[in-house]
């Protein structure tokens, strides 16, 4: 029977880092948007975008889908460096930093290096715009909107192909071990895994998070142990993988009364 430790391990650790660094940056992120949260609308209308967004990728031009993404990552990263070191000619030097490796020394170490600084960035970044509510509302839906990509339109895959293509850090590529074969998982999935941890350690406390970040773990061990010995698909929604592991995370938390008490 083949499996990998090395995704699960990942995952966990990406979605704890975004726990762990959400508490100490909250304070100087909070600020910037003035106690403002989405609405059930706004979480509607982001998923709708999204969905949108996947479409129209994967029809354009390889190089526009390169320009666009280049642009949107460079302003994530000086923005994010910005809010953390609050000096702009420090928050600038990570932006020319990926822009020269991405056009002059790019390897799939650094492009996993960057998924990863993605991956924990854009949950603290947007997580403090999320109530509880929102949460469960834009999981649900981003849910749906990648079952419809990946089994319906079949966009999701032809975007990821093309990504690959270019060596855009939307996706992150690593080693399965011990099993000998290459695994792919979206940013967008990543992000849902750590918008859910980060979450629920705010409303039932970090332990619940961190609880909720080994679940998701878990749950991509035991789907890369399905995909490695079946094979029944190429493309898969993984957002049902983060969701399940996130249920079961939130099951356990409950049964062991990790969460905060709740008045009666």
């Amino acid at each position: 029977m083949e499996f990998d430790v090395l995704l699960p391990t990942v995952v966990f650790f990406l979605a704890a880092m975004s726990v762990l660094m959400y508490r100490k940056l909250m304070p100087k992120i909070t600020p910037l948007f003035e106690d403002r949260k989405f609405s059930t609308r706004d979480a509607v209308l982001i998923v709708v975008a999204m969905g949108l967004v996947v479409t129209v990728m994967a029809l354009v031009p390889s190089r526009a889908i390169q320009l666009v993404f280049i642009v949107a990552y460079s302003y994530m990263m000086f923005s994010f460096t910005y809010i953390a070191v609050r000096k702009w000619y420090l928050a600038i030097l990570p932006t020319i930093a990926f822009v020269l490796l991405y056009q002059f020394y790019w390897r799939l170490l650094i492009l996993n290096l960057f998924v990863a600084v993605f991956a924990i960035m854009i949950p603290i970044y947007l997580g403090v715009l999320f109530s509880w509510k929102t949460t469960l509302v834009f999981a649900g839906l981003l849910t749906i909107m990648d079952i419809i990509q990946v089994f319906g339109t079949r966009f999701m895959g032809e975007l990821a192909t093309k990504t690959i293509e270019l060596k855009l850090p939307v996706l992150l590529m690593l080693p399965a071990y011990p099993a000998d074969a290459t695994i792919v998982l979206g940013l967008g999935d990543l992000f849902l895994a750590g918008l859910l941890a980060v979450q629920t350690a705010l409303r039932d406390g970090q332990k619940a998070g961190f609880l909720t970040a080994a679940l998701v773990g878990i749950a991509v061990f035991v789907f890369e142990v399905a995909l490695f010995n079946t094979s029944f698909f190429t493309f898969f929604p993984a957002t049902i993988v983060v969701i399940a592991g996130w249920i079961a995370g939130m099951g356990i938390a409950r049964l062991v009364h990790l969460g905060k008490p709740r008045p009666s």
